[in-house]
Order: C-alpha cells, then sequence, then structure tokens
C-alpha cells in the first residue's frame, strides 16, 4: 500500500503542467540535435559531453543534469542511464530523450519534485550506446525489423556480452577469501573489448556512479544482478539457478521501485513470460557472461539493473506515447532510489580528504570506496548497521548507525594516521570538502537468448 501510494503522489505532482511532448523515432543525427536543444533551453543545469565514438565514427554522447554541470559536488550522488545497448532495442533511447525533455521543462516550470532531484543528483544520460546498430535497425524500421538485425555493433559483436568477465574471477576468488569489490580487469583487457565498450568502462572509472539502469527491450521486467551463474552448467536452463549478489534484498527492493511505478510491468504477465512483481534475478532467468550490469557491480560502487521495457522491440511511433506515461514516473522514481543508505566524507586528522578509502558494511561482503575527494556513497534497506572505513596508512573506524527509509544517514570517518607507517599522499580536494560535511540533506520527497 505504501509503495502503491508514494507512486500515486509523485505521478500527481509530475502531472502538474506536465508538456506535449513530441513522440517519434529520431536517427542519430535528430537524436543529436533533441540533446543540444535541451541544452539550449536548459543551459544553467544541463551540459553534453562525449564519452567516445562508436565503431562508424558517432558520438556517444551524453547529457547531464546538475545545478553545477561538470562539478561533482562533495555528498552529491551520481546517476547514469544507458540506452540503446542493443541498436535495435529502441524504446529506452526515445524514452530517455523524453525524459531529457521532460526534466528540463518541469525544471523551468518550477516543479518542486524535479528541482529537488536536479540540485540534489547529478544525472547522467545517453541515449544510445550503440548508434551504428540502430542505424542499422532504423532503415528496416518497425514494421519490418528483423528480430536481431541492428543489435550488435558494426562489427557484429553484441556489446551486453563484450565486458571483462570479472564474475568467474569473482566465483573463484570468494573460495579463497579474494576481493568482493573493485576486481582488477585482466592485463590484455583493451584488446577483447569493443571501442563502445571501451568508451563505456573508462567513462564508469572517470565517475563514482552509485546507482544505474540499462535500458532494453524485447520483455517486461526488471532485472538485477547477478546475471552470470555461479555454475555454468545449467546455462541453458531457465529459472533454475537463482544467483543473487550479496546485496540481493536492496537489489530487489531497487528492480520493485521500477516495476511498481511502472504502468503494468508489475503485474507480472507481460510477453508470454510470468515474473513476480515483476522483477527477476538475471541468473534465474538465464545466464549471460560477460555483462554490462554485473561489470558495474564488480568493478565499481555503481549498483546498475537492466530494464526491460517493451515486447517489441522497435515499436511503432504511434505506441511512444503510450509508453512514455507508462514509463514516466518510473523512470523519475528509479533516479530518487539513489538517495538512501548512508553517505559522508572519509577525512585525515586534518580533513583532508582521503580518497579509495574502503568501507565495509557488517554482515554485507561487498564493499565500496570512497571517491577522490574523500566522499562515499554506500546504499543500504532500512535498518541498524555497523560500518567500518578503511585506508592504507591510517587506523580503522568503526561506527554503527541506523538507516531510515527516507533521506541517507551522514555518517563521517575521520581515520588517524598508523604509527610507524606513512599513509601514501593524497591531493587535497579543496575547501569545499569541510563545507560538505555540514551540507542539508533534504529527504526525498519468453527466452530466446536474445534479450539482455
Amino acid at each position: 500500500m505504501a509503495r502503491w501510494l508514494r507512486s500515486l503522489v509523485g505521478a500527481l505532482l509530475l502531472l502538474e503542467g506536465a508538456a506535449t511532448l513530441s513522440f517519434l523515432h529520431h536517427r542519430y543525427e535528430e537524436m543529436v540535435q533533441a540533446l543540444f536543444h535541451v541544452q539550449s533551453q536548459c543551459p544553467y543545469i544541463t551540459r553534453i559531453y562525449s564519452i567516445g565514438r562508436s565503431v562508424e565514427g558517432r558520438h556517444l554522447y551524453v547529457l547531464e543534469f546538475s545545478d553545477y554541470p561538470g562539478i561533482h559536488e562533495p555528498l552529491e550522488p551520481e546517476f547514469k542511464y544507458v540506452g540503446n545497448m542493443h541498436g535495435n532495442e529502441v524504446l529506452g533511447r526515445e524514452l530517455l530523450l523524453q525524459l531529457s525533455e521532460f526534466l528540463c521543462e518541469e525544471y523551468r516550470r518550477g516543479n518542486e519534485r524535479i528541482t529537488r532531484l536536479i540540485h540534489d543528483t547529478r544525472i547522467h544520460i545517453m541515449p544510445s550506446m550503440n548508434p551504428d546498430g540502430y542505424e542499422v535497425a532504423a532503415k528496416q524500421g518497425p514494421d519490418s525489423n528483423g528480430y536481431l538485425t541492428g543489435r550488435n555493433n558494426a562489427n557484429g559483436v553484441d556489446l551486453n556480452r563484450n565486458f571483462p568477465d570479472l564474475n568467474t574471477f569473482m566465483y573463484y576468488s570468494g573460495e579463497i577469501s579474494g576481493p568482493n569489490h573493485h576486481i582488477p580487469l585482466p592485463d590484455n583487457w583493451k584488446s577483447q573489448v569493443e571501442p563502445e565498450t571501451l568508451a563505456v568502462i573508462q567513462w564508469i572509472s572517470s565517475y563514482n556512479f552509485v546507482l544505474s539502469a540499462n535500458l532494453h527491450g524485447g520483455a517486461v521486467v526488471a532485472n538485477y544482478p547477478y546475471d552470470k551463474s555461479q555454475d555454468q552448467r545449467f546455462r541453458s536452463h531457465r529459472r533454475t539457478v537463482n544467483t543473487p549478489t550479496p546485496d540481493d534484498k536492496l537489489f530487489q527492493k531497487l528492480a520493485k521501485t521500477y516495476s511498481y511505478a511502472h504502468g503494468w510491468m508489475h503485474r507480472g504477465w507481460n510477453c508470454g513470460d510470468y515474473f513476480a512483481d515483476g522483477i527477476t534475478n538475471g541468473a534465474s532467468w538465464y545466464s549471460l557472461s560477460k555483462g554490462m550490469q554485473d561489470f558495474n557491480y564488480l568493478y565499481t560502487n555503481c549498483f546498475e539493473i537492466t530494464l526491460e521495457l517493451s515486447c517489441n522491440k522497435f515499436p511503432p511511433e504511434e505506441d511512444l506515447e503510450r509508453q512514455w506515461m507508462a514509463n514516466r514516473e518510473a523512470l523519475v522514481a528509479f533516479i530518487e532510489e539513489v538517495h538512501q543508505g548512508i553517505k559522508g566524507m572519509v577525512s585525515d586528522e586534518n580533513n583532508n580528504g582521503i580518497a579509495g578509502a574502503v568501507i565495509s558494511v557488517q554482515g554485507i561482503s561487498h564493499d565500496i570506496t570512497s571517491g577522490n575527494m574523500g566522499d562515499y556513497f554506500r546504499l543500504l534497506l532500512p535498518g541498524t548497521y555497523t560500518v567500518t572505513a578503511s585506508a592504507e596508512g591510517y587506523q580503522p573506524q568503526t561506527i554503527t548507525t541506523t538507516v531510515g527509509p527516507a533521506a541517507p544517514s551522514l555518517v563521517h570517518f575521520q581515520l588517524k594516521q598508523d604509527v610507524g607507517r606513512k599513509p601514501p599522499e593524497r591531493k587535497n580536494p579543496g575547501t569545499r570538502m569541510n563545507k560538505a560535511l555540514h551540507k542539508k540533506v533534504v529527504p526525498r520527497a519468453t527466452r530466446r537468448g536474445t534479450r539482455r
């Protein structure tokens, strides 16, 4: 009941003065024009940047929303949406263009919820990770598009099977008490990935993303890690090998946030498949190796889920408005999920931020690390937790804290130098770090092997 009430209240806030939007498919040039149009309409809260180019040289553009575009503010979390990873799964691409225009227009209208979201969150939106594949699919259009036409990049590679396989290393290291986070990449990884994959890996290594969603099509379900089964002998079977992460309950909650805010995902029966509550563990559906969502969780601080949003991979234009109305509240509500758990600064005795400090939560065998300025963000469900911050050259500090259901709890750590050990040199993040310590926290208002 509480989830339904929250969705209803949020939807009513979004309906206030909602603008009339155009519902068309956008080829590459039109997509770029749409992004730059939003930037021109909201120049003070947006920034456009490219993370690299596709095989055929098209830019992989990202539109950023923030009250200080281009700047990471301490204690302000970073969020991302990625669409069109498979070129022929186009609804996510169009929804993210719609979302970009919507955020801009509602901010200009003074929508309180959207204004608070942009002021308290740095939002990165990439409508298309595979613009080359999209152009192949778009040439055929929605009426004659083959189920696989345009899925891969220009080199014929499935980008969601192209990330370094860290799951295998993690499953093995778990048996020998190895690392459970920020698993190192193999030495030759750059030679094994496509240009689009390389650009994304470098992107997520440069920003301290906290939460993310990857938008796909071909089913209607919110899919969460792990995608790869620990026992690949079962990879050809459906719903047989549930492979949870240490944050399984949290991931289920994140997935349900989207499914229950969506028009019909939560009902379970969609596209000939049934998923209770409209969510599924990835490996429980079918095992997928070298996927992007598992890579985010194992290599960075980012918690990512995969959103399957339509039975039709390339829906006709007349269906786009209906799909937007079904996804609008869910897209906003999921961004708001980045504001939960705990966050804070890790500093030394001189109030200098400590980058790369490890944040461990007792009972959850998955750690995260502090960012370049010493700030960290750890998504958690409501409850009481024992949290430890540790860094090379410093004595660890442990704090017990209680997490509520709304805004994240502020938990700061000040580490003392370990006597006899000189800590590594660290850059001073600047005087803004001290201000961040007192920054006000504003409460949140059918398997075919060819999907994900």
